[in-house]
């Protein structure tokens, strides 16, 4: 199993996502934790767009009614949209499709399109990820990507990303695992601050942000790590639903294709 790390959404080379590749995407403050965390509170599906112009553009194909459209730029909330911090948002996305823009995240998401599998992971279902690609595997290189914040490195992503490989070393048995250094940092990075997770994504640029903010709760929220057997994954390059969904829209696919 080979396992390589992208440090931040400016290196992902969308023509090299192809299909020998796996990409686990990684925005732990807020983008994809707050994908894993609507899907939780009982979404039916989160579209990742690129900016608020498309959100706009995605929201014109449904009923004011049956979606909730949530974004920020730069770390603002856009006008007229919710504030993405999943503490905000818990009650109010049931049965819903999300139409969610945010400035790097679901930029990351959507760069990885190409890829034969995309998965949405954070501190809360990194675990539950890492399971479904252990017993899932056959013989992808695992593409790791934390977004970052306007092409520069976060922490945040860093340490993720490092749980996420040590949960996947772990779950499949791989010890021999092929893992360039990038990736082996940050699963040393993480091993070595395992029981800090609450502390490392506190003192992150983008942390104290959310701090200033009065968005601690968040904070809280988003650094429990494997409270959720939640497994998102990018479906059609637009939309990201549980991945037992992706696997039934997938086999239907291909009975019509037949």
């Amino acid at each position: 199993m080979k396992i390589h790390l992208l440090l931040k959404k400016e290196e992902i080379d969308s023509a090299q996502m192809n299909d020998d590749k796996i990409a686990v995407v990684f925005d732990v403050l807020l983008a994809t934790s707050t994908i894993t965390a609507s899907l939780n509170y009982g979404a039916d599906r989160v579209i990742p767009v690129m900016d608020e112009a498309e959100a706009i553009s995605e929201a014109e194909n449904y009923l004011s009614e049956e979606i909730a459209l949530v974004g920020e730029y730069n770390g603002i909330t856009i006008d007229g949209f919710m504030n993405p911090a999943p503490s905000t948002l818990k009650g109010q996305l049931k049965e819903k499709t999300v139409i969610l823009s945010t400035t790097n995240g679901t930029v990351a998401i959507r760069r990885s399109a190409p890829a034969k599998k995309v998965y949405i992971a954070s501190l809360l279902n990194g675990e539950a990820v890492s399971k479904r690609i252990a017993s899932t595997y056959e013989d992808e290189t695992i593409v790791v990507v934390c977004s970052g914040s306007s092409n520069q490195f976060c922490m945040e992503d860093f340490y993720g990303a490092g749980y996420f490989i040590s949960q996947l070393v772990n779950e499949s048995g791989m010890t021999n695992a092929d893992l360039t250094d990038s990736a082996l940092s940050a699963k040393l990075f993480y091993e070595n601050l395992s029981h800090y997770a609450f502390q490392v994504l506190s003192d992150t640029r983008v942390g104290k942000m959310l701090k200033k903010y009065n968005l601690q709760e968040d904070i809280e929220l988003v650094s429990q790590q494997g409270v959720l057997a939640i497994v998102p994954r990018l479906i059609d390059g637009k939309t990201i639903v549980l991945e037992k969904e992706a696997e039934a829209s997938l086999e239907k696919q291909n009975l019509g294709g037949k």
